[in-house]
């Protein structure tokens, strides 16, 4: 039953996407709305056809355009979030040369950025500012790679200098604070039983894994729950500077995790929660955030 599912799902994921393309193509160059509706319930459909149920808890940013740092664990953190809300992605440059995924990443407006190369940093900075001034919310996954599940690793603080940025008010001419909004991703139940450690990395795709090997291996084994939670959304007027804008995400995607994990949520505890870094914890030097 697992392989004849997995053959279902793949070859319903497959020829969906080949058909939705050229639509979705036909939308951006003559710049539709549909070109901004179609990725999300185009991803609404891909979730409830591989099985994923979504839990939200907290409340996303409604005050307009922001920026998304959220916990990355495996290719279904796209569907995931772009199920939810209408969102693009910031991704390593590699992604756009892929085969398939990379032709979808475009037609999903993906952010290019070129991560190993910090001379590219400002130019890759400043592409994320132009589209979240033009108006889209940009889902950035500061980790810098993928983890397998059962963590949070290190957030890298390099692209989030494009919070010390500011956004144009088209309204009323006014400059505001770029937002910056942690969000994190954990998926927690199989067949809905607790997935437990042994199981996430299967859903998880990280390390040298084959994504298509691994694509069979996540579709064979059945409908799956995530919880996703959003966190207190800040500027970095209030955190201070990049680096400790990093690390309160970071902080706060891993509670989310954890709470998650073990199945507590307490959203009064998480409504009055800023936990803004310390400034001697944000001055210190980490290789993982440089």
């Amino acid at each position: 039953m697992g392989r004849l599912r997995a053959s279902f799902l793949l070859t319903g994921f497959i020829l969906s996407a080949l058909l939705l393309m050229p639509v979705q193509a036909v939308a951006l160059k003559f710049g539709l709305p549909l070109a901004k509706r179609l990725p999300n319930r185009y991803h609404r459909f891909l979730c409830k056809l591989v099985g994923i149920r979504v839990v939200t808890r907290g409340e996303p940013y409604a005050g307009g355009a922001c920026l998304i740092a959220a916990n990355h664990t495996s290719w279904l953190d796209i569907p995931v979030m772009a199920s939810l809300q209408p969102s693009s992605f910031v991704a390593k440059s590699e992604v756009a040369g892929w085969p398939f995924f990379g032709t979808l990443a475009r037609l999903q407006e993906t952010v290019f950025v070129e991560r190993e190369r910090r001379t590219r940093t400002a130019e890759s900075r400043n592409a994320i500012h132009s589209r979240i001034a033009a108006g889209d919310r940009l889902v950035l996954f500061p980790e810098g790679t993928s983890s397998d599940g059962n963590r949070v690793l290190p957030f890298k603080s390099a692209l989030m200098s494009v919070a010390q940025l500011t956004i144009v008010n088209g309204d009323e001419d006014r400059e505001d604070d770029l937002v910056v909004q942690p969000v994190s991703v954990a998926y927690v139940k199989l067949h809905g039983l607790p997935m437990g450690r042994q199981f996430r990395p299967f859903f998880a795709w990280y390390g040298d894994m084959e994504l298509f090997p691994h694509l069979w291996e996540a579709f064979s084994l059945g409908p799956i729950d995530v919880v996703v939670e959003y966190h207190k959304p800040v500027t970095i007027r209030e955190i201070g500077n990049r680096k400790a804008l990093a690390l309160y995400c970071e902080e706060a995607c891993r509670r989310g995790v954890s709470r998650a994990l073990v199945g507590r949520w307490d959203a009064e505890e998480e409504a009055g929660r800023i936990e803004p870094s310390r400034p001697a914890d944000a001055s210190m030097p980490r290789a993982a955030t440089q």
